[in-house]
């Protein structure tokens, strides 16, 4: 793939036709690298004129250089801030008091004098989306309105979300991640991205009809479905539903209609997306610029319906047949099913992913994953970033028989990797006689110091909880970025008596897991296999918390994961000399 080309600042960023500008003399960084390349292979190789009425590119952006960002912290003094050890709020406080360097300001002052629509202000490190070290999610992005009618309003919030991803770098996580990737904080730098946000405005709320994430490789298929025929998530509303865990629409795009496997139209209505992330075009709830979700909302299927966008993307539940009907030509209970897009084909979406998932992973060389918001009427396809999945495939193999033994923790048919783990003394786990739901926010913190003095005395572990991980419902599991669990090399989520939730992961979540080779084991509560917590409770007690127990064993673990089939199996340390 050719190396990608950035044109200086151009003060027409929002024309469709203008190249991708650089305010700056430095790096772009990985996700910005990623979004030119790619260009250019879309422009050669998709047949837009299957697509008539599509429009389909890369929504417009300008990149805030390195450049940019090595004068900032070097001008205000912020290294010895940077490195310390205070709460991330005071980092970020003493960012957002710090001033740009002057020889950028008159470029953000030039876009904010011609933008008049909400922009996403992304992190683009020169680590982020590295293929064997991925550094997905770990730090920030901010969505602005930048609607007032005041210039000096539109610079100051644009001013104030390059700071906020900036002092992101910089994050207890982001430094606790960087150690377990063996990284050093001067590795690091940071480049922004200015791009337009996709959507459209419904009164004082702005947002895509339709966010999606799709992989060309399915750790989990269901059905008649195979790994390498991929696998699509779609929700209503901003991309961050998906990225974080929430409740979406997932399926093969090799079989669109198939629905997912809820058991019931109760289930189906239970287990479906009942909420979504708007940006807020009205007055914000309060002045934060330390807060991603300073200028975001979250919605219901009411509001979405008062706007007319669930049009193609609901179905509707009928009390008198007990089914569901595809579209909302009638009242009733709303589901979103993506059916009218899937089922009828009222447009040509999912053949358009599967020709992306094809031409990104032939440019790339290995499977991929690609992240998309789009808008109807006219419909507007934008293509917001691709990155690269690491798919391992060392031959392991587990027979069904070996996940009832008796010298097995865990067991599942439903493990993601590949391969054998045999250096793990450490299991840090989710009490179960104190898990509540309620209380997911607070193990956040207690499993991050956990982590933290893991990853600095360089000891890999097993991480059990209950619940998602990942997800910024509480009530589907714990809360928790993918950094402050960075030093776990196995992850085993369970679901009990009062967690019977849905497991899955985020996009940014599920990409680290695989991109890391973490091994992933998925215990469903209506599956056969268990979690022998009795076992657990005897190792030697290194730490307890409230809603923590971190225990260790003198001998390691031996973890498998047969990722042809699925299966996995964690066995308890043997001792060999006795064995």
């Amino acid at each position: 793939m050719s190396q990608p080309r950035f044109g200086e600042f151009s003060r027409s960023l929002l024309d469709p036709g203008s190249h991708l500008t650089r305010i700056g003399q430095g790096e772009v960084g990985g996700k910005a690298h990623g979004l030119a390349s790619i260009r250019e292979v879309l422009r050669q190789g998709l047949d837009f004129d299957r697509y008539e009425g599509m429009r389909i590119d890369i929504p417009p952006l300008a990149v805030l250089c390195t450049d940019a960002f090595d004068k900032f912290m070097k001008r205000n003094h912020l290294y010895d801030v940077a490195a310390s050890d205070l709460p991330d709020d005071r980092i970020s406080h003493a960012f957002q008091k710090a001033d740009l360097p002057f020889d950028v300001l008159g470029d953000i002052r030039a876009l904010a004098n011609q933008v008049h629509t909400p922009l996403a202000v992304r992190s683009s490190s020169l680590l982020e989306d590295a293929k064997h070290e991925p550094f997905a999610g770990i730090y920030a992005t901010k969505m602005i309105p930048c609607d007032q009618y005041d210039a000096d309003a539109r610079f100051r919030q644009i001013v104030e979300a390059i700071k906020f991803v900036y002092a992101s770098t910089y994050s207890r996580g982001a430094k606790d991640y960087r150690i377990a990737t063996g990284h050093k904080d001067d590795d690091e730098r940071m480049a922004v991205i200015i791009q337009e946000l996709v959507g459209r405005r419904h009164h004082r709320r702005f947002y895509p009809e339709l966010s999606g994430v799709a992989r060309s490789y399915n750790f989990y298929p269901v059905g008649p479905a195979k790994p390498d025929e991929g696998v699509v998530s779609l929700a209503l509303g901003l991309g961050k539903t998906i990225v974080d865990g929430g409740l979406c629409w997932s399926y093969s795009p090799e079989y669109p209609k198939v629905e997912p496997p809820f058991g019931s139209v109760d289930k189906l209505l239970k287990g479906t997306q009942t909420e979504f992330w708007v940006v807020n075009m009205g007055e914000p709830r309060e002045y934060d610029p330390t807060q991603e979700t300073e200028y975001l909302l979250l919605d219901t299927l009411a509001g979405a319906e008062r706007d007319g966008t669930l049009r193609y993307l609901a179905s509707t539940y009928s009390p008198l047949s007990g089914r569901l009907s595809i579209g909302t030509g009638f009242p009733g209970p709303r589901a979103l099913t993506f059916a009218p897009i899937l089922v009828l084909e009222e447009m040509h979406l999912n053949e358009l992913l599967r020709e992306l998932l094809r031409l990104c992973e032939s440019a790339l060389g290995a499977p991929v994953e690609i992240e998309f918001a789009t808008t109807f009427n006219p419909i507007s396809f934008g293509f917001l970033q691709v990155r690269v999945m690491e798919v391992f495939r060392e031959e392991t193999q587990i027979d069904p028989l070996d996940l009832s033994s008796e010298e097995v923790l865990v067991s599942t048919d439903a493990a993601m990797g590949n391969g054998v783990v045999d250096s793990i003394c450490d299991i840090v786990y989710t009490r179960p006689d104190r898990f509540d739901l309620k209380h997911t926010a607070a193990m956040v913190p207690e499993l991050g110091s956990i982590n933290r003095k893991l990853v600095a005395s360089g000891r890999p572990y097993l991480l059990v909880v209950l619940g998602r991980l990942g997800t910024t419902d509480p009530w589907l599991g714990i809360p928790i970025r993918w950094a402050s669990i960075s030093g776990a090399r196995v992850v085993v989520e369970a679901t009990g008596e009062n967690v019977r939730v849905e497991l899955s992961q985020g996009s940014h979540f599920f990409h680290n897991i695989v991109s890391l080779g973490v091994k992933y084991f998925n215990l469903p509560f209506n599956r056969r296999h268990k979690i022998d917590w009795g076992w657990l409770e005897r190792g030697d007690p290194v730490e307890e918390t409230t809603f923590l127990k971190h225990v260790r064993f003198p001998l390691p673990l031996n973890v498998r994961v047969d990722g042809r089939s699925g299966r996995g199996v964690i066995y308890k340390p043997v001792d060999k000399r006795n064995g």
